[in-house]
Parts: C-alpha cells; structure tokens; sequence
C-alpha cells in the first residue's frame, strides 16, 4: 500500500486554501445588487421594446407662417389657426407618451430659416426647409395641419391626404375615421399627388386639412378653444390607432 505524505497533503491543502481566497465572492453566488441591476436593465429594455417612439417623433409641420398666410376669411387667417391646432396637437401627444416636434411655435415663415437653398423663391426655400428637418431629426412621420377653402361653402369637414404608400394611407386612413366622427360626415382620404412635402418625404406623411373656414360651423370649430381641443384630440387619436396597427 502506498504511504502518503502527510506534510506535502498539508501543504497543498493550505494552497487551495489561499487560491480559494483569492476567487471574488460572484464566482460562487450572485451578488444581490448585481442580480438587481439586472432585473433592471431587462425592465428597461422591456419598456423600451414596448414604447413605439423612444427615438423617433412626430413631426408637426404647421402651415404656412410669417408673409405667407394662406388661405383667409374675413381677416381670419390660416397660418394662425394651423399654429393653435399645432400647439394643441404637441401637448397632447406629449401628454400620450409620444414625442412630438413642431417645426415653428411662432408666427414666421419657415424659409427665414433656410440659409442653405440656393433658389431665390421664398416658396421654394419654405417648403425644402420643411423636408430637411426631418433629415435632422429621427422622424417617424410627418403630420401637416392646414385650413381648407372651397367657393362651395356647403363644403365641410376634415379630409386628409396621404402620399401612394403603405403606411401614409393607413395614417390617412385612421386619422379620417376620427374627423368622420368628430363631423358626423363621410369623406373618403385621398393621394396628394401635387404636394411638394407628400412627394419627396421618406417618412410616412399626411396632410390635414383640419376643416373648411368658408363653411360657417366649421369656422367656428376651427377657431374656438373647444373646437381646436377636439380637431386635436381626433387627430391623436388617429395617430395612436396607427400606431396599434402597424408598429
């Protein structure tokens, strides 16, 4: 039978000790604030999965501003009211948890603020400024807000038009069920072929057109601190409906 060495068993049995000593404590359990730290981040990455705009907004292009006020009734002017309904719209889809930019709060012309377009028409630096800020911002879609006019001032409602793509019409598609409530009307969205922001914009976008200012109840609505709420609110509503269906 082989003899063991009862000095040398000592002597590694003190080595495992010191090495065993030596090992960080994690290597056998789990440190508590480790394991906390880690319930953490994964509920983090959960809300964050479960928020469809951590990193991209809604791009509230308000029309017109500045010199150009465009369409009018009685000294009643368009830029004025896309602005109010704009500002309406921004706090309450921030009030929903989406992020949202305006790309004015003032009364100005957007082409003030392009120093990059070399054309001479105030009209045509406008309206590229209005596509470039989505260029610098991570923008998920664009909302224009705009008045309506028709000689007809029988005509009446919201109605939005949508660029021939996918995601723009089901945009369309969900805001034009809201207005359709919200006036007790039937009108159909439509392709907005001749505008300039549905044509070259890489991200989904719609036109508003929140109402018709020649219609006389429609006026009322587009002016009065109730009506704006409500054009507001049908308005994130439809956006929201977007946002169950397809993200």
């Amino acid at each position: 039978m082989r003899k063991f060495n009862l000095k040398a068993l000592l002597s590694l049995w003190a080595a495992l000790v010191v090495l065993l000593g030596l090992l960080p404590s994690n290597c056998w359990a789990s440190s508590p604030q480790t394991s906390k730290q880690l319930h953490s981040s994964e509920d983090s990455s959960s809300q964050i999965q479960q928020h469809p705009f951590m990193h991209r907004a809604v791009l509230i292009d308000v029309g017109h501003g500045g010199i150009d006020g465009g369409t009018s009734f009685q000294g009643l002017l368009e830029k004025d009211i896309n602005l109010a309904i704009s500002r309406r719209l921004y706090m309450l889809l921030r009030s929903e948890g989406i992020p949202a930019v305006l790309n004015r709060d003032q009364d100005y012309a957007l082409s003030d603020d392009n120093r990059w377009h070399a054309s001479r028409s105030r009209h045509q630096r406008d309206l590229s400024q209005r596509k470039q800020l989505s260029h610098e911002i991570p923008t998920a879609m664009i909302v224009s807000i705009h008045v309506n006019w028709a000689k007809n001032s029988s005509r009446s409602g919201g109605i939005v038009l949508h660029q021939p793509e996918g995601r723009s019409t089901l945009l369309a598609g969900c805001i034009q069920r809201q207005f359709n409530e919200l006036y007790q009307l039937q009108h159909t969205f439509t392709v907005g072929k001749p505008f300039y922001l549905l044509k070259l914009s890489e991200v989904p976008a719609v036109i508003v057109e929140t109402g018709f200012i020649s219609h006389p109840s429609d006026r009322q609505k587009l002016t009065s601190r109730k009506g704006q709420v409500e054009i507001s609110e049908a308005i994130v509503k439809g956006i929201i409906s977007y946002l169950t269906m397809y993200e």
